[in-house]
């Protein structure tokens, strides 16, 4: 349903006080024109630029910078057979005023009687306690495909300027989550650069909008399944969960998963590459970058980062050590006046009743720290656990990273057993920055199999019986002679080089 439409069922049931929460004014603006025309309804619009500007007459020089004024020359527009819309751009700002309070009160009772009706287009809500209950907010949508293709055939008129079939889907794909005027934007600077629209230049202009809202990123790497050495049931599930992409139905679409694993064992190269796989792209929600000093203001800061990842679908949505975003809640009433508490439960209620077709990818190192209901089924499409990795695995770990970092493959490896591919890279890594055999790098890590091995035999037995096999098909099941946390220090044999 368009705006024009749901202000139409407003206005005939006679809601007389509405907000439009809209970064678009000029479009919104035209929309309420529109309607004003087909039903010949009169239209007033005042800002404090411009004053009171009515459609074909000449308004009083008393009216045009006073903002009572303007809310009590509405009155004159009404007639017997007809209503009265007085549209304030950016009117926000001027309800700290008492008078001002006090007058909107006034009009909107009277409203009812009249059928004027007042119309604050804003890109924010904020209404005073003692106008909460009289005004009704509606949303006015981002653009969706259909619009952003009309947008497209106006920018790009010349003949192959405009992408035709997969091309034309992935421009489209890339403008999603953008407002009109950004969108035009992209296809005009995509011109300018190439030519033709191509989605490169439209995830530039998305990447630096997202910056600017510093409520959720947008990861742009090179990272592919070929650099994720193992996981392999975890990698055949959510690319076949993601076959449908653009599928219609809701229930159908894939809702996300939750990895659980040690620290350094591919959960964040997993989300970050899944993206590059299934030509989505890959948001990153930082909680705390959402938190703000107002009461309130980081709930509000939550809901439009998820309404920016719906705006955007189809997307994958990553949420880094997730347990650590949440920490806290069973006590958020004693420690942060029950922030957390109400952060946990808007991404909940988001999680289990969403309809956009947003791929959640949550991580986590502690199991324990996160309420129980937080995994529950139909929040998510399954909980994997990331085990270390097994010989096999490692092999392809090795030889990945020796190819990276430019090393002999066929020199000596020191003991491996219970590292994570991470530990793995910093030995092939330190082994190039110091120029020394990998045996006498692997001298300067010591792998989390030791420095936390309580915890990782705690975590595995938890997930076992709990948890889907992140790198073979079925339930995880702990290998008990390979969960012992009493694992010792390896010994490498002495580097001759060192006296």
């Amino acid at each position: 349903m368009t705006l024009a439409e749901r202000l139409s069922e407003y206005i005939r049931a006679c809601f007389t006080a509405l907000w439009i929460e809209s970064h678009e004014h000029s479009d919104a603006l035209a929309e309420v024109a529109q309607l004003c025309r087909e039903r010949e309804w009169g239209l007033a619009v005042w800002d404090i630029a411009q004053g009171l500007q009515i459609p074909g007459q000449e308004v009083e020089e008393a009216a045009t910078g006073d903002p009572l004024a303007a809310i009590r020359a509405v009155n004159a527009l009404a007639s017997e057979n007809s209503s009265a819309l007085l549209v304030l751009p950016n009117f926000h700002k001027f309800l700290g005023s008492p008078e001002v309070i006090q007058a909107i009160s006034r009009q909107v009772i009277e409203g009812r009687q009249n059928r004027t009706f007042l119309i604050v287009l804003s890109p924010v809500v904020t209404l005073p306690v003692e106008l909460e209950k009289l005004f009704t907010v509606i949303q006015h949508d981002l653009p969706g495909r259909e619009q952003l293709s009309e947008i497209a055939m106006g920018v790009a008129t010349e003949s192959g300027e405009l992408p035709e079939g997969t091309g034309q889907q992935a421009v489209l794909d890339a403008s999603m989550g953008l407002t009109r005027l950004e969108a035009e934007n992209a296809y005009s600077l995509s011109l300018v650069r190439h030519g033709q629209l191509l989605p490169e230049t439209i995830w530039q202009i998305k990447s630096g909008a997202l910056k600017r809202s510093g409520l959720i990123g947008l990861h742009r790497g090179s990272e592919s399944f070929e650099q994720l050495g193992g996981l392999d049931n975890l990698k055949a599930f959510c690319l076949r969960a993601m076959r449908r992409q653009g599928d219609p139905d809701p229930l159908r679409r894939p809702r996300g998963v939750l990895l659980l694993s040690p620290p350094g064992c591919g959960k964040s190269q997993f989300a970050k590459s899944l993206g590059n796989e299934t030509g989505r792209p890959t948001l990153t929600l930082d909680v705390g970058n959402l938190l703000g000093s107002l009461v309130g203001q980081s709930e509000s800061n939550l809901r439009q980062a998820l309404k920016l990842a719906d705006a955007m679908a189809p997307c994958i949505l990553y949420c880094d050590e997730i347990e650590k975003a949440l920490a806290g809640v069973g006590s958020s009433g004693q420690t942060d006046s029950g922030v957390s508490a109400r952060l946990f439960g808007s991404l909940l209620s988001w999680l289990n009743d969403r309809t956009s077709d947003v791929f959640f990818i949550g991580t986590c190192n502690d199991i324990s720290k996160l309420p129980p209901e937080f995994a529950r089924a139909e929040r998510f499409d399954s909980v994997f656990f990331i085990d270390l990795p097994n010989e096999a695995e490692r092999d392809l770990i090795w030889q990945m990273y020796l190819e990276q970092f430019e090393l002999p493959p066929d020199q000596t490896r020191p003991p491996d057993d219970g590292w994570t591919g991470a530990e793995v890279r910093a030995c092939c890594r330190l082994a190039a920055l110091l120029d020394v055999p990998l045996v006498q790098a692997a001298q300067n890590i010591v792998p989390v199999s030791v420095t936390a091995g309580e915890s990782v035999a705690k975590l595995r037995s938890w997930a076992d019986g709990r948890c889907v096999a992140a790198d073979r098909p079925g339930v995880y099941r702990a290998d008990k002679k390979g969960a012992s946390s009493k694992r010792r220090r390896r010994q490498f044999p002495p580097d001759p080089s060192v006296n």
